[in-house]
């Protein structure tokens, strides 16, 4: 059953060549970020080209609960009075974030310096995850957690009365760790600081410095060491949220494996920490080029333009580039069916432990469909099947996962058989647009 209502079983029939532009909808990593920095300041923050997805919008929801007044314009634009750095405001609900991980994990972190108690919950996918892993660091500010068995949703957090700063070394590469311990220092006096191992998006950091708060990164032996001055004055932005790498993922890898397409995806952020993805691809072969490269609100831009790629091969993945495309890895490895030779993807185990596990959806969905997969804990490898091979034709379970369910409707357009899905519902929480957005190129996706 879809987390937000009644499912919707999808069909993705072979497709025809996909053309045109694919304008996808605004990055969620920084439509979250511009939506909680902008509530903790004092004064106005204008946001365009936020993403309208179910998880943005409840983390807006959110921002309203805690007092900030959050409002948006008929033309797109939206509006964030907020209520300056400690200044949130007891909910009077239960924070409930639907399907957004980066949305509760980093909201919690917001609130968990401040003198406030909350309550937060999820669908059935978020309150099967783990929250240790955020609750964790934030108890060393002094907040308390408590939630269900192996700390999962609902979850109550009672923010810290007299927070103090914390060092603290992510143990495993994770943004939303990351994010979620900066964005309680903010409220603690003093210095937080967070090391990394290994670089992932940074987003955060940029925002921060963006709207005035004193941090600083250094390139140590150690890692990545982020040093962030506690309880300044954030000054309200205007903020262009570029279009999504994660989104662009879908309409990029479905020209690359459907006979004859030429695609463009124009303004999509080329961040470094998120651009993994598309370095891969090219490494396999693909027709995939940078157009009009730019720089916009802070961040590195280009037109993306994908052509059919029937001659791709597959390759080893570097482990180490995992984080900077940890979401694109089940659309990597619908390409990967569609490439030559083994594909193999290693140091991924935190896609255990996603909206589904994603190395399970994906192989169960792949092996379905035709096409040969093994995996282990923290790796699999998907042997390819060549372009026009795979043979599609089976029913595959999206375990309430959008990304599941784009990346097998995507198969189904390249693949010998239609590719049905058992709910696409999730879709909208990231991509309210793909049905039409799909179709508008050439696609031949139904509800069924």
């Amino acid at each position: 059953m879809s987390a937000h209502g009644t499912p919707i079983p999808m069909i993705s029939h072979p497709s025809g060549p996909l053309s045109g532009a694919a304008e996808v909808p605004g990055d969620k990593s920084i439509s979250h970020r511009a939506l909680i920095l902008g509530a903790m300041c004092v004064g106005e923050t204008v946001i365009t080209g936020l993403l309208e997805g179910e998880d943005v919008l409840d983390t807006a929801k959110a921002m309203r609960a805690f007092g900030a007044e959050v409002t948006r314009d008929d033309d797109g634009t939206w509006h964030v009075y907020g209520v300056g750095v400690g200044g949130f405001a007891e909910p009077e609900q239960v924070i409930d974030c639907g399907n957004s991980g980066t949305g509760v994990r980093l909201i919690m972190g917001a609130m968990a310096t401040q003198p406030v108690t909350a309550c937060f919950t999820g669908d059935a996918s978020l309150n099967s995850r783990p929250m240790a892993r955020v609750t964790d660091p934030l108890a060393l500010f002094g907040a308390r957690a408590v939630g269900r068995a192996g700390g999962r949703l609902p979850m109550v957090i009672e923010g810290a009365r007299a927070p103090v700063p914390v060092r603290y070394e992510v143990p495993v590469p994770s943004a939303q760790v990351k994010s979620a311990v900066l964005l309680a220092g903010l409220n603690a006096p003093g210095q937080t600081v967070v090391i990394e191992r290994e670089a992932t998006r940074d987003h955060t950091e940029r925002m921060l410095e963006g709207f005035g708060a004193e941090i600083s990164v250094e390139s140590t032996d150690a890692g990545r060491v982020i040093t962030l001055t506690g309880q300044p004055e954030l000054t309200p932005q205007t903020i262009a949220v570029p279009r999504d790498p994660s989104s662009a993922a879908f309409p990029v890898c479905a020209a690359l494996i459907t006979p004859g397409s030429d695609v463009l995806v124009p303004g999509i952020g080329l961040n470094p920490t998120r651009a993994g993805l598309f370095t891969t691809l090219r490494e396999m072969g693909a027709d995939l080029t940078y157009e009009d490269e730019r720089e916009e609100g802070g961040e590195p831009v280009a037109d993306l333009r994908a052509r059919f790629s029937p001659d791709m091969k597959g390759i080893e993945v570097p482990p180490e580039r995992a984080a900077s495309m940890i979401d694109e890895y089940p659309i990597l490895s619908v390409v990967a069916a569609n490439a030559r030779g083994e594909t193999v993807m290693r140091g991924v185990k935190e896609l255990r432990v996603k909206e589904s596990d994603r190395i399970e959806a994906m192989a169960l969905g792949l092996r379905a469909n035709g096409v040969e997969v093994e995996d282990g804990p923290d790796w699999w490898i998907v042997k390819g099947c060549g372009a026009g091979h795979v043979a599609g034709g089976a029913t595959v379970q999206t375990f309430l996962d959008h990304r599941i369910a784009m990346s097998f409707l995507c198969l189904g357009m390249a693949a010998k058989a239609p590719v049905r899905l058992d709910d696409g519902a999730p879709v909208a929480t990231s991509f309210p647009v793909f049905e039409p957005l799909m179709a508008a190129l050439g696609a031949d996706i139904r509800r069924s």
